[in-house]
């Protein structure tokens, strides 16, 4: 019945999401405008002659594209307690990330406008079209399971940081208690393991039917259910589960050990694509592995061709895509000015557009998160293809791995050296190590370039770590749950070093 009524209540925005799919320019600047006249009285606004700007090539060509670094010193001033600085409503709350492509903490503001017309809008969405493609769902007959993080106040309590998880269950209405669990208490409990230990022992008494999050971190949860439940598979201990709405890395390297803890036909896995800056994509067509790229939840989008990233950052490219000239094929940066006060700030994700008419796009990376050392031009995408074609090949299944490259000396060439934590190891691991390199040159050209007769690349190098050892390196770095995620490619040798000495 609630299934029933949900579709009933979301059939008009389901109609705008439709003509959101045949016409995205026409909302997009619809939200262009809106946005420009909300900053236009702030800070920043003033500062950036918001007042001048009445078209999209106006506002590249006043408005420098900008990374974390360039947007803190306005940031910094909101958490003192400033407003109208980036955004003009009042911004109390801030979204704690301490992202992947540096060590220090990112703090995105998460005004009103962003969290009920942005992040609750993309959830919305989830279930508006999980419901019209399986209109026979239960998924309400029971509960959805949060892993959520953990917030804190500042400046006598007047601002609060916190994982962008924990900012949602606090200001979650108070009816969604009966559909969730664990409570809000335990779920915002501030050490991870003791809040998986209490989830875990409360849930397995619960009828869950779906839960949501970063697929490795759910996975540290799952295990712990079974521990504790001493049950062989997840079915066994909720039969009525059904789906597992994933996000934040790739689902690949996990989907098989999914597949191995929940045995089930029945079983759905929906992709989305949020992150603390905002609710951007979702898998819309469980046919179709491609996210539909949200138009209409107050983000407007440009993209930057990756090989004009550093001219655009340098201030010598501004011409960048929109909506409305993106092509197929093109792996893009993506810059987002949004609801909450974000003016084209550079994400540090790559896509790829797989269509558009309507719009859909692929997540290949990070921009940081890639190896060109060599030429090569490496990045996640053709790493998760060729690490896919490897293990199925050796029957073998992957914990988490990380790659950096081995850089030349007087007598040695250059190489890649892969770490990586097997959930089923392959029987022999060099032979894996071969299949993982000739898989690389089928869906790298430049990789296979370099490879040809080791001109510049050696095969690359396999080190196998003990099960345990990722978690427990993240766990000394103060790094477990929330929005911290495991580098999966790195340009230097950071991440292998501390891994190996660990």
């Amino acid at each position: 019945m609630l299934s029933f009524l949900l579709r009933t209540l979301t059939a008009s925005r389901f109609r705008q999401a439709e003509d959101c799919r045949r016409q995205p320019q026409r909302y997009q600047q619809a939200l262009f405008k809106t946005l420009i006249k909300a900053g236009s009285e702030t800070c920043f606004g003033k500062q950036y002659r918001f007042s001048e700007i009445s078209t999209v090539n106006d506002f590249q060509q006043c408005v420098p594209l900008h990374e974390y670094g360039g947007l803190k010193p306005f940031i910094d001033r909101m958490r003192q307690g400033e407003q109208r600085i980036l955004w003009n409503t009042p911004v109390r709350w801030f979204a704690k990330s301490s992202g992947t492509t540096a060590d220090k903490s990112k703090f995105i503001p998460v005004s009103r406008e962003a969290l009920y017309g942005c992040h609750y809008q993309g959830m919305r969405d989830v279930l508006m079209y999980y419901l019209r493609n399986y209109p026979g769902s239960r998924l309400f007959s029971g509960k959805a399971l949060t892993l959520g993080g953990s917030h804190r106040p500042e400046t006598d309590g007047k601002i609060h940081t916190g994982d962008l998880s924990a900012v949602l269950i606090q200001h979650s209405p108070w009816y969604t208690e009966w559909v969730r669990t664990p409570s809000r208490e335990v779920a915002l409990l501030p050490d991870f393991e003791t809040k998986v230990q209490r989830i875990a022992e409360k849930a397995i008494t619960q009828n869950v039917t779906n839960f949501a999050g970063v697929p490795s971190w759910n996975l540290v949860l799952m295990k712990r259910v079974l521990e504790i439940s001493g049950k062989k598979n997840l079915l066994e201990v909720w039969p009525n589960l059904e789906l597992f709405m994933h996000g934040g890395i790739s689902f690949e390297p996990y989907r098989e050990q999914y597949r191995r803890l929940i045995p089930s036909s029945r079983m759905r896995y929906m992709e989305t694509y949020n992150a603390s800056e905002g609710f951007f994509a979702l898998q819309d067509n469980p046919d179709d592995t491609a996210m539909l790229l949200l138009n209409n939840v107050g983000v407007f989008y440009e993209f930057i061709p990756m090989p004009k990233l550093a001219a655009a950052l340098a201030g010598a490219f501004t011409a960048f895509d929109t909506i409305e000239t993106v092509q197929t094929g093109v792996n893009y940066a993506m810059v987002i000015t949004t609801n909450g006060g974000l003016w084209r700030y550079l994400i540090g994700d790559t896509v790829q557009f797989v269509s558009t008419f309507p719009h859909k796009i692929k997540i290949t990376g990070r921009t940081r998160h890639f190896i060109n050392v060599f030429g090569e031009e490496l990045i996640v995408d053709n790493a998760i293809a060729a690490l896919r074609a490897a293990c199925k090949a050796a029957g073998a299944q992957v914990a988490h791995y990380t790659v950096a490259p081995v850089f030349m000396d007087a007598t040695a060439k250059g190489a890649h050296e892969w770490l990586i934590e097997f959930d089923t190891p392959p029987a022999n691991a060099e032979q894996f190590a071969d299949r993982l390199d000739d898989e690389l040159c089928k869906v790298n050209s430049d990789y296979e370039a370099k490879r040809s007769n080791s001109t510049t690349l050696r095969r690359l190098t396999l080190t196998v770590l003990p099960p345990g050892t990722f978690y427990e390196w993240m766990r000394r770095r103060g790094k477990l749950g929330g929005q911290n995620k495991i580098p999966p490619l790195y340009n230097t040798r950071e991440y292998v070093e501390a891994l190996k000495a660990l």
